[in-house]
């Protein structure tokens, strides 16, 4: 890697990714929760069982294959040899994606059959053509990444997703209200509206590669075999996080469902408990969007600093363990306290809200989780984190298998948080052994600890504050004063704790990305009177 890695870089490769990703999250929880509001818990239910077939894929390729693709060309400097990888990695991704579209569109009867409703097959023959998309998108974003042309490629995510999002609603207003057709086929209409969001970027990328006259040159022949094996080793090791989350929603589209009808439900009441815990999935994926944004951010640094042999990364890599546990912390927990609220405000009903504060628990963990197998992934050591993650999703189908029938719906997110917990632990116990790295000192535990008491304890004060002197006929209203309130008290209270506290330094709040703000403030707070 040719360019030099230092502070300034890092704050704005984190600073990129976190902008983009936030775009991307919010505009997915946007349309999560007036999707939810149109379709009601079952409608919910219907899409989500799908999701995860299609998001594989897609995840899999316009993230972790395109990032291997940018990495193999920036490789090289001869522009033949990069036509030819892009050649090749294009025709074995179009291989790819024909024998999971072919698993899919044909195999969707069976899916379906597995995850105990047949009905869901039409839906998984629509999304089928999502993976049509991938070979094109991810070969052109991996063509401007690795010429650190960011700017096509944060356009094309934000548009497409700006797609999805409005056909969706839009599509799911259409078939409910005016057609009065079932949810299936609104279902059937949010994945329709993927599949478009996901044309519409290869669209536009391709408009930008003709711009940049990045089209069609001459290639020379080369050897495909190690191309296509470093592709696909590397593409899973950056996206294994993301897929491992993917695969955890695989097992409940395949278990929850059919294992809440066996336990004696009736199948409307076990569509609508799936829904309902499927809530928990746009609140976590917004929960860990500042820990992906520094675990991505942090690999290239981590590869460049450590071939140095100076250990000039391991400031960078304590900085990114300390922040993204501050923040993971700071979001399960803020979850939590007003999880009720929340879910009422959001989905019409306070239903099973202590569920989904043991679902938002994932987002401490995920946190760990993705900047590990980021870290690792910079020092070249894929192999063990990749078992981990194996053994991680292990236990999500054994712990399914055990505790649903036990405990219902609960032993559900009981299970996920089992299988990322262990995988966390392992994670940093290997990391350790690897490196020797003191992550933070027990003095930032002990701080961070103090921090989250008193977050609680101002909410649950304020919580029963307002009890005794608000009332409101509105349940939803009561949930939206309720949750502003005590998100904004709980966010200021936990904000000053770590400021006061000092959990982070000045120095290192400034390269954090949104920082600046945090350092004057804890300046302020510290400064001597």
């Amino acid at each position: 890697m040719s360019s030099q890695f230092s502070m300034k870089s890092y704050m704005k490769g984190a600073l990129l990714l976190t902008v983009a990703a936030l775009i991307v999250k919010v505009l997915s929880a946007v349309y999560r929760v007036p999707f939810q509001n149109l379709v009601g818990d079952q409608g919910f239910y219907v899409y989500q069982q799908v999701y995860p077939f299609i998001a594989f894929f897609v995840v899999w390729t316009s993230g972790g294959v395109a990032v291997a693709i940018s990495k193999l060309l920036a490789d090289t400097n001869d522009e033949q040899i990069k036509h030819g990888i892009t050649k090749t990695v294009f025709q074995y991704l179009t291989v790819l994606s024909l024998l999971f579209f072919a698993l899919l569109f044909f195999g969707a009867h069976l899916l379906s059959s597995w995850m105990g409703d047949p009905l869901l097959a039409p839906l998984l023959q629509t999304g089928a053509f999502v993976t049509l998309c991938m070979p094109a998108l991810a070969v052109m974003k991996g063509t401007f990444q690795s010429r650190a042309m960011m700017e096509p490629v944060a356009y094309a995510q934000v548009f497409e997703q700006t797609v999805r999002v409005v056909i969706i609603l839009i599509g799911t207003i259409v078939v409910i209200s005016l057609l009065s057709q079932s949810v299936y086929a609104a279902g059937n209409m949010a994945v329709l509206g993927t599949v478009i969001g996901e044309l519409a970027g290869v669209i536009l990328l391709f408009v930008y590669m003709k711009k940049k006259a990045l089209l069609s040159k001459e290639t020379v022949a080369i050897s495909k075999w190690p191309i296509i094996k470093e592709v696909t080793i590397f593409s899973i090791s950056v996206s294994m996080s993301s897929l491992l989350l993917l695969t955890y929603q695989l097992v409940d589209s395949f278990t929850v469902f059919s294992m809440l009808v066996e336990s004696g439900l009736e199948t409307l009441d076990a569509m609508a408990i799936k829904g309902i815990y499927d809530r928990g999935q746009p609140l976590v994926q917004l929960g860990v969007v500042i820990a992906s944004s520094f675990s991505l951010a942090i690999v290239p640094l981590v590869t460049y600093k450590s071939k140095q042999g100076t250990r000039g990364e391991v400031p960078y890599i304590q900085l990114t363990y300390r922040a993204s546990l501050v923040f993971g912390i700071a979001a399960a927990l803020g979850l939590i306290l007003v999880m009720p609220y929340a879910n009422a405000l959001l989905f019409k009903t306070d239903n099973l809200s202590s569920v989904l504060m043991l679902y938002v628990l994932q987002i401490v963990s995920l946190s760990i989780i993705l900047t590990f197998t980021a870290i690792l992934q910079g020092y070249g050591k894929l192999k063990i984190p990749f078992y981990y993650l194996l053994g991680a999703l292990s236990l999500k189908i054994g712990g399914n298998m055990l505790l649903i029938p036990l405990i219902g719906i609960a032993g559900a997110a009981l299970a996920s948080n089992i299988g990322l917990f262990t995988c966390a632990l392992l994670l940093v116990y290997y990391f350790k052994k690897v490196n020797g790295v003191i992550l933070a000192t027990g003095s930032f535990y002990k701080k961070l600890l103090i921090a989250s008491i008193g977050m609680t304890v101002v909410v649950a004060l304020t919580a029963g504050l307002l009890n005794q002197i608000t009332s409101f006929t509105s349940v939803r209203m009561a949930a939206l004063v309720y949750s502003a309130v005590l998100i904004s008290i709980g966010a200021f209270t936990f904000i000053t704790a770590v400021a006061k506290l000092q959990i982070l330094s000045v120095r290192e709040w400034f390269i954090i990305p949104f920082g600046r703000t945090m350092a004057t403030y804890q300046l302020w707070l510290n400064k001597k009177k």
